[in-house]
């Protein structure tokens, strides 16, 4: 367990309006974490953002400290300025080898979460994982500790009640537009076709909903859930020119800058005076802060959903104690496995030394003695050799593995 390190930034010591500045664009992300892989010699990393976490989970033999974390978000690019460098490095979490582990483990089955239950977490940190590991970000090692998230994080979903009338983020959003009382077939503008809006969109739909327009980055995504809720698909760039009006706008992307303007947001509007409402669960917002002051809005945004979320964590406190033991149980159970992952790939070049070892002996060392042989000596002999070849291999790891298991 040594060598797994986690830089973490959260709802529970920093601002979410602040958390905003540290999610890295999704275009960059992966030629930034290429540069800081190779400037630190970080072995293996994966980047994880959501509505109300950043972090760095990484396998490195390093130290991991304050100073570090300040060099390491230096190093990403992303433009933070001094002030909040300390606003960061006063409020990052750093944790390392079984606590390292313990959080990732919690934070898979939310109970890091700012809804304690909400399951989207899990299919959040799998895809970031995922995403690292196909550009070649992670290896052998980060794979044990995702299978152990993956199976720690189904036994607490399946064996407590934990997430028993799930509430998430997505849901508790649903309710506050639904406080509003918009009639059903309110315009609603969607932007931005990510799983966040795919979640809330399935709850407006539900509820009657049905007057949809989708933009989305990449037109094709924004077609797709357009279909699903029988709606209208854009390309982003067609906010600037829509003129149809609308009465609610659902907004999460993951851009780092301001989506709807203060000029796009004019443009929308189409002469239209009467109070509209916007459901912003993007970090940092997808909405410029200034036309909550220039314009009639109902606003709903996470930060806004604290207290209901606090509610959430008493009522499953109970929950909460029985998932910690599935977690305690499941970090028990990874250190050995750990261990044998390791002699496996230290014991890998076994058989080829033993091959040589044949090799040699048949070649060159004995070679005279095979030659002077009849045939069926030689087909005995060969057969002697491989089923010696076979125990030379496997003996060695049966024994290192029971010496792992008993000790």
């Amino acid at each position: 367990m040594k060598y797994l390190k986690i830089i973490a930034f959260t709802h529970k010591q920093i601002e979410l309006k602040e958390l905003g500045k540290l999610v890295i664009c999704q275009e960059n992300l992966i030629d930034k974490l290429r540069r800081v892989k190779s400037q630190f010699d970080i072995p293996e990393i994966f980047y994880l953002a959501t509505c109300n976490r950043v972090e760095f989970v990484m396998a490195a033999s390093r130290v991991i400290d304050a100073a570090f974390t300040e060099r390491f978000i230096e190093a990403l690019d992303i433009g933070i300025c001094a002030d909040h460098m300390g606003i960061f490095l006063q409020g990052a979490s750093i944790y390392e080898d079984n606590e390292a582990l313990n959080h990732l483990l919690r934070t898979s089955c939310s109970l890091e979460s700012l809804i304690v239950g909400e399951k989207e977490i899990l299919p959040q940190i799998r895809k970031a994982y995922e995403s690292c590991k196909e550009e070649g970000l992670t290896g052998d090692y980060l794979r044990m500790v995702m299978s152990t998230v993956v199976k720690t994080a189904k036994e607490v979903y399946t064996n407590t009640n934990i997430s028993r009338n799930p509430i998430s983020v997505v849901s508790l959003a649903y309710r506050k537009l639904k406080e509003l009382k918009l009639c059903t077939n309110a315009r609603v503008l969607i932007i931005g076709a990510g799983e966040t809006n795919r979640n809330i969109s399935k709850y407006l739909q539900k509820h009657k909903f049905s007057n949809f327009v989708v933009f989305n980055r990449t037109l094709s995504k924004a077609q797709q859930l357009a279909v699903d809720l029988g709606g209208e698909a854009y390309e982003l760039e067609a906010l600037k020119t829509y003129d149809k009006g609308f009465d609610a706008i659902i907004t999460c992307t993951s851009s780092v800058q301001p989506i709807i303007t203060t000029e796009i947001y004019k443009t929308l509007l189409n002469g239209e005076t009467d109070k509209k409402t916007i459901v912003d669960l993007a970090i940092p917002n997808d909405t410029a802060p200034e036309i909550l002051t220039e314009f009639p809005v109902n606003f709903i945004e996470v930060h806004s959903l604290n207290e209901v979320a606090k509610n959430n964590l008493q009522e499953r406190y109970k929950e909460l104690v029985e998932a910690e033991k599935i977690i305690e149980q499941n970090i028990s159970e990874f250190l050995p496995l750990l261990k044998q992952r390791r002699v496996e790939v230290a014991m890998r070049e076994v058989p080829e030394k033993i091959k040589e070892i044949r090799n040699t002996a048949l070649n060159s060392v004995f070679a005279e003695e095979v030659q002077g042989m009849d045939q069926q000596s030689r087909e005995i002999l060969e057969k002697v050799i491989n089923y010696m070849e076979k125990k030379y291999i496997s003996v060695p790891m049966i024994m290192a593995k029971e010496i792992l298991i008993n000790s």
